[in-house]
């Protein structure tokens, strides 16, 4: 098993964030910045499938996990990220358990699944298929995202899938999803995040969540939460340029008022 795996499963603490500029400096700038993972966001960003390979080839020059979050369930876009060499998988939307067993399927070889055997890039291009194929389920990571009222309403069931080693939760769409949006919402959004979070650890899954900034979370890892996907490249970028601005212009102001 692999080390990014067996972290996720024994539910030790991860911390990355989503990867949504579309170039490998922008992986290697945040692989080097301490993340323990990353993932790689090819379901709300401009990345192309072709471009997604030489961004995880850009990750794994800083051995650094990275994982891919698919458009949607389709079976071949599953295939073509975990084919490139990708640590895991997010699969977006899932709101019953038959989608999170045809994750799984989508996932696993045969027999946990029915992956299809490719020559892609994470066996070497054709070379070491057989060494890929002995480690690959067990090594690979499937997250699942429960982001809708259905989810929420079927998350026992979701949670007793066989295969599935992470349950994410998705604040911002599970808000809209269950009218609980901005802070009239909140005490609604917080009882959701924690009966799918206390419903699958129940289980015997990890529990993943996006936060959009550090704030809060040692309070989500109190409630058993150990995978967080904390903002985005994007998100930090313009962050930490406004707060860069906001400073050279407090330091001029400060400067033109001592010449007076």
């Amino acid at each position: 098993m692999s080390d990014f795996r067996r972290n996720c499963i024994e539910r030790r603490l991860l911390i990355g964030t989503f990867a949504a500029i579309p170039h490998p400096v922008v992986i290697e700038v945040t692989a080097a910045s301490g993340v323990d993972f990353l993932c790689i966001d090819w379901e709300h960003s401009q990345i192309s499938r072709e471009r997604i390979e030489d961004l995880i080839r850009a990750a794994d020059v800083h051995r650094v996990p990275a994982m891919v979050r698919v458009p949607g369930h389709a079976a071949e876009d599953i295939a073509a990220v975990l084919d490139a060499g990708a640590a895991g998988v997010l699969v977006p939307r899932v709101s019953t358990a038959e989608q999170a067993r045809a994750a799984v399927k989508a996932t696993r070889y045969p027999p946990l699944g029915a992956r299809g055997v490719g020559p892609g890039r994470a066996a070497a291009y054709g070379y070491r298929i057989p060494d890929y194929l002995a480690k690959a389920n067990s090594e690979l990571v499937l997250a699942i995202q429960v982001e809708t009222a259905e989810g929420l309403a079927n998350i026992a069931d979701i949670a007793s899938v066989e295969g599935i080693d992470l349950i994410f939760i998705g604040p911002g769409d599970l808000s809209v999803s269950i009218d609980a949006m901005g802070p009239a919402g909140k005490e609604k959004l917080d009882a959701a995040i924690q009966t799918i979070a206390k419903t699958a650890l129940s289980a015997g899954r990890a529990v993943g969540i996006f936060r959009p900034s550090p704030d809060d979370v040692g309070a989500w890892s109190a409630a058993g939460i150990s995978f967080f996907l904390v903002a985005s490249d994007t998100m930090f970028l313009g962050a930490s340029l406004a707060a860069g601005v906001t400073e050279a212009k407090s330091q001029n102001a400060i400067s033109r008022s001592k010449k007076k």
